[in-house]
């Protein structure tokens, strides 16, 4: 019996160990921000919530599995956690179990028989939760859960287990059979059940002994050497099918309780966004190869600022290539965050932080954002630039989403504008997806040029008077990014605009 919470047909597996591009992208979207509401200082809860969001489905079946008992879990927080807590109880417990004599197979066998005794206690209390609760859930992860339970931890199975636990503490001694092997050494033991029939008084008071007996005597120390080393060849294959049983169920309580703190970490997000009034989403997906999205916002930046979201709504769903310009500090980079969340979320069958949420459905999701120059001058952060979009582009597939941030700044603007361009396009002739936050002007403008029907253009927003909003919006490139605004803000004086007009690109270029 295993919890299958997480996936139809496997364990969740936390042990995972993230390459370098996926570590990025958690740095680039601020995962960890989500994480750390998540967890509510919880380890377990925040390493599950890591591991999972490191490892996003590709499978609509997969996705659809997790995401109706994300449903149910934020439907049902106290029994979810319950479900977490109970695997807790139950392992602290075994864990105070006096362990005496475990190098010995008696030992062994007295110790399993104990904590298998506070397994079936803690069994029947979550078989009883499963009861009470069943109804309230219409997931097939949460309803197969309870049905195992109801199945497998049924009133005759408990007390069946319970009868033969008692039947294995011996109370009546060891009964085991034998032949005799070279040099009247005993072979082939094997243990047997008592005899159904009860001893006479007479033996059972002592006053007579049972036929063929034999009695050691006092101070018989390699009689009573022999005997033990016979009575744990015996016991040794019940040592080992006791002590498998119980390691089974601790299995069972650490993998539900494992896949149980990924929905407990759902429940504290969706509470942490919530308490600040922001909307959350169950995404859907579509066959186009962009998004469609309605107050779409960075959580990251809601939880960390502890301040209300501007979000932003578009229809983005044609669009193989999104290319983002406009004002600098306009909100550009924020919300390629918030389209990387929502997106990275979506895969792992979570809600999203939007009214609503469409996306083509992803195989690969990468992001390469701007780095801080390499302080051991052992490459220059062109170098850089490029070494990882190489690593990006090798693991890159067919329907895959890349995520670019101001890429390939570090050069000038007609070398840096030639690269993105050549990058892009065989980025789209393979069928990956790329949104693309950028000031450089020469490529967004021939871009625009192009006028490619799967080629939207966004905008971040700035008033006459230098104010901005921090959303994005469809709009063609403009020539400047407003730094004089920024520069009349922290200087105090003022930039001639004709100073900072870029070398626009003959109509001829291609």
């Amino acid at each position: 019996m295993r919890p299958r919470l997480l996936y139809r047909d496997r364990d969740a597996t936390v042990g995972y160990q993230p390459d370098e591009l996926t570590r990025d992208r958690f740095v680039d979207l601020e995962l960890g921000a989500l994480v750390r509401s998540m967890a509510h200082d919880d380890k377990t809860v925040e390493t599950v919530a890591t591991a999972i969001l490191h490892q996003p489905l590709n499978d609509p079946a997969a996705i659809a599995y997790r995401q109706a008992a994300v449903r149910d879990a934020l439907a049902n927080p106290e029994t979810v956690l319950e479900l977490y807590q109970a695997p807790k109880r139950a392992l602290d417990e075994v864990k105070k179990a006096y362990g005496w004599g475990l190098f010995t197979p008696a030992g062994v066998v007295h110790h399993s028989i104990e904590v298998l005794r506070i397994h079936l206690r803690h069994l029947r209390a979550l078989r009883e939760l499963a009861r009470e609760n069943a109804a309230k859930f219409q997931s097939q992860a949460f309803t197969d859960l309870f049905a195992a339970l109801e199945q497998n931890v049924s009133d005759e199975w408990l007390e069946q287990v319970t009868s033969l636990l008692t039947e294995l503490t011996f109370p009546r001694g060891v009964d085991a059979v034998a032949t005799l092997g070279t040099a009247n050494k005993a072979t082939g033991i094997s243990l047997t059940r008592p005899p159904l029939t009860r001893s006479s008084l007479l033996v059972r008071l002592g006053f007579r002994r049972p036929d063929h007996t034999f009695t050691l005597p006092d101070r018989d120390e390699a009689g009573y050497k022999a005997l033990s080393e016979l009575k744990d060849r015996t016991l040794d294959p019940v040592a080992d099918a006791l002590s498998q049983a119980a390691e089974h169920l601790t299995g069972f309580w650490n993998a539900l309780r494992t896949e149980a703190a990924f929905f407990v970490g759902a429940n504290n997000l969706h509470h942490a966004l919530t308490s600040f009034d922001e909307p959350v989403a169950l995404p859907t997906f579509h066959a186009s190869p962009g998004v469609m999205c309605t107050g779409l916002y960075d959580a990251a930046l809601v939880l960390l600022s502890r301040s209300p979201a501007v979000a932003n709504s578009l229809d983005l769903s044609h669009a193989a290539v999104t290319v983002v310009t406009g004002a600098n500090r306009g909100g550009k980079s924020t919300f390629l965050r918030s389209l990387g969340q929502a997106t990275l979320l979506a895969h792992c069958g979570l809600f999203v932080p939007a009214e609503s949420f469409s996306t083509a459905l992803r195989t690969t999701i990468h992001t390469h954002f701007t780095r801080e120059e390499d302080a051991q001058r052992t490459s220059g952060r062109l170098d850089e630039e490029l070494s990882r979009m190489s690593a990006i582009v090798d693991a890159a597939q067919r329907g895959g989403l890349i995520l670019l941030n101001e890429s390939f700044a570090s050069t000038n603007e007609r070398e840096g504008s030639e690269i993105a361009r050549n990058v892009i396009r065989a980025l789209r002739d393979s069928g990956v997806s790329v949104a693309f936050v950028t000031h450089l002007y020469e490529y967004a403008s021939r871009a625009h040029a192009e006028k490619r029907t799967d080629t939207a253009f966004l905008r971040a927003g700035r008033e006459d008077d230098g104010h901005r909003d921090f959303r994005v919006r469809p709009g063609i490139p403009l020539p400047t990014s407003f730094g004089a605004d920024l520069y009349e803000q922290v200087f105090g004086t003022t930039l001639d605009p004709d100073e900072l007009q870029p070398t626009l690109p003959s109509q001829g270029a291609t």
